[in-house]
């Protein structure tokens, strides 16, 4: 099939269903270092492993860049989420575990980093007397920056981090599939996409670059595992499944967006901006997205309320 030389109109490229998502619990922080750089080893290393919810401990990402003028400390600064299903019971205790694991572990032992509470909830975690336990009792608690935490001396000077870190509830698993007649296609529109979500506030992606190429579907022929291969969209099944293949023609690459965010709001704005921007890829076939009928998730995202 060619390549079309201009994109198809909205109602035409994407398709009229919906994305069905689930309600999560996430905390979130703010992480600040003294340049970008330092930043960014931070980031990367506390959202390390946290694609998906199927073998990971949690889905994490970076919501949004705040500038100096508007961090605690005057320095550049990340917003960081963290979230797990709600439909796990023991999501509260995952959750502290998820944090505080992460927090010691990839922002306690980043070069010049400090971790504040981004959510004022009357439930909470003391985190931040946990964490500063590694302190050996030289650690001490202490109002900086406005906040009240605890310092923790280390080998590059002192760590802070808040006393207490929130929680709230959330919405996991929005998406967007984008059906192009090449990876160079379908790989250009979900970047784009990725791209246009992240500026949304409070709205994050969790795979790689924002992509997943690996889309997958609830239940597996194995027991063992809980999710796999969604295989009526793997153009490479399409001649094995035949009429059970739900791969249009002339489709050869399926591409990804999977969203996470603080309400469906949120993730409806992410969505808008993630159509609108891969809509203008010439040559992209189909918009689409996933959904189980809401036996996952009642968090509907319905794909053409948001192409105004």
């Amino acid at each position: 099939m060619s390549v079309a030389s201009e994109p198809l109109p909205l109602n035409e490229l994407v398709e009229d269903t919906y994305a069905e998502g689930f309600r999560s619990l996430y905390g979130e922080v703010l992480i600040t270092a003294r340049d970008r750089k330092w930043l960014d080893h931070a980031t990367s290393a506390a959202t390390g492993h946290a694609s998906s919810t199927i073998l990971c401990d949690c889905e994490a990402g970076v919501a949004e860049i705040v500038s100096p003028e508007s961090t605690p400390d005057g320095r550049i600064g990340a917003v960081v989420q963290f979230h797990v299903p709600r439909f796990r019971k023991d999501r509260r205790e995952h959750l502290e575990k998820v944090m505080l694991a992460r927090i010691s572990q990839n922002v306690l032992t980043c070069p010049t980093a400090r971790c504040f509470n981004r959510i004022d909830s009357e439930d909470y975690f003391k985190l931040g007397r946990k964490v500063a336990f590694f302190g050996d009792r030289h650690q001490f608690r202490e109002e900086r920056y406005g906040q009240k935490g605890w310092v923790i001396p280390i080998l590059g000077g002192e760590f802070f981090l808040s006393r207490r870190f929130g929680m709230s509830d959330g919405v996991m698993g929005g998406n967007l599939w984008f059906f192009g007649p090449n990876e160079d296609v379908a790989i250009e529109a979900a970047e784009r996409a990725a791209e246009a979500s992240d500026l949304v506030p409070g709205c994050i992606t969790t795979f790689p670059g924002g992509i997943a190429a690996s889309g997958s579907k609830a239940g597996s022929s194995y027991d063992f595992t809980i999710a796999s291969t969604y295989a009526e969209f793997c153009p490479t099944l399409k001649d094995k499944l035949g009429e059970k293949s739900r791969v249009p023609d002339g489709v050869h690459c399926i591409m990804e967006l999977i969203l996470n965010g603080e309400s469906l709001d949120c993730l409806k704005e992410g969505t808008r901006a993630a159509i609108h921007a891969a809509a203008k890829v010439p040559g992209l076939i189909r918009i689409s997205a996933g959904n189980y009928g809401g036996r996952l998730g009642k968090s509907f995202i319905h794909l053409h309320e948001l192409l105004d």
